[in-house]
């Protein structure tokens, strides 16, 4: 059956490098789509747009009386229209290349209806008045199109042969522990900004009834565990003689990781100052990336012959 992505297909033909710089755009704008959250929050701009899916309950854009807060929180809607562009860019790409890798194919969709989900979640926060579980829950629908992301621009560098580890199985496991540890971090980070200042408007947000000192000490441990296996990955990579580029992944997270930290600290003991809270937000993103990257370096996938069907299983998100 004729589709329009089909017929695209007839008519294009982009080059590898052109599907690589979409499936990278998709996850630029991913990352953007979580500091621009984060600054929609941080400005108190929130319920700038106090309905949805329209700003007011009769205007689809704001008005001149809700001021800047509005015109904050109706730019951030409007560019979740600049990620689907990219997203459809990605897919598009993905489905003109010969020969068609549906795997890829299914990646970008998956983007998709991650980020039409993360709308209705969105919706759904400013509905409930910025209750902040489901605050957290639209922050880790956008940690979860970050992944996608990532996976599909890293697919899209390689095969679609079997997956080939280049370490040993301890070691994949190590890089998986890794992931799902700072996995939690992230969680942890949810929790410190459903108890924190920052509640997302001006007005009386209630937030998450737990101490905001424990919390973010709990927070914190996770860091330190973080740490702790990134310093054990890097270590253990070096005594094995792993490839080059598996090792500068690991320290990467590992740099990633202290910046982030030193980043956290001073925030916490300044009282939350509104562009750390930002910069540690875009952190939180950078520190995702980096973890989920080392499990897709310890193995490798070589393109299938020419005559072998493209056609494949979508891979496991963290790469193993």
């Amino acid at each position: 059956m004729r589709t329009p992505l089909s017929y695209l297909a007839e008519r294009l033909e982009p080059s590898a490098k052109a599907v690589r710089w979409a499936c990278l755009a998709a996850l630029v704008m991913a990352v953007v789509i979580v500091v621009t959250g984060a600054a929609v929050r941080l400005t108190s701009s929130g319920l700038g747009c106090p309905t949805w899916p329209k700003c007011t309950s009769e205007t689809l854009a704001p008005t001149p009386a809700m001021g800047i807060r509005g015109v904050i929180e109706f730019t951030n809607r409007m560019l979740t229209y600049v990620l689907c562009a990219a997203v459809g860019a990605a897919i598009i790409a993905a489905r003109c290349r010969t020969p068609w890798r549906r795997s890829l194919t299914r990646l970008g969709w998956a983007q998709f209806w991650v980020v039409m989900s993360n709308a209705v979640i969105g919706g759904i926060t400013v509905l409930t008045g910025l209750n902040p579980y489901t605050v957290a829950v639209h922050l880790l629908s956008s940690m979860a199109l970050v992944w996608v992301a990532l996976v599909m621009w890293e697919r899209s560098k390689e095969g679609d042969g079997p997956a080939e580890p280049v370490v040993s199985r301890p070691l994949v496991r190590l890089s998986q522990v890794l992931v799902a540890v700072v996995g939690c971090l992230v969680v942890a980070g949810t929790v410190v900004t459903g108890t924190g200042k920052h509640s997302g408007d001006s007005s009386d947000v209630p937030r998450i009834p737990l101490d905001y000192d424990r919390v973010s000490q709990f927070h914190a441990d996770f860091a330190f565990i973080s740490v702790g296996l990134s310093l054990a990955l890097i270590f253990a990579l070096y005594a094995v003689k792993a490839p080059a580029p598996v090792r500068a992944r690991a320290r990467d997270l590992l740099v990633v990781l202290l910046a982030q930290g030193v980043i956290g600290f001073v925030q916490f003991f300044t009282g939350s100052p509104e562009v750390l809270v930002g910069a540690h937000l875009l952190g939180s993103a950078l520190v995702w990336i980096a973890a989920l990257r080392i499990p897709l370096a310890l193995r490798v996938r070589p393109a299938l012959p020419a005559t072998a069907p493209a056609a494949e299983p979508a891979p496991a998100l963290t790469g193993a």
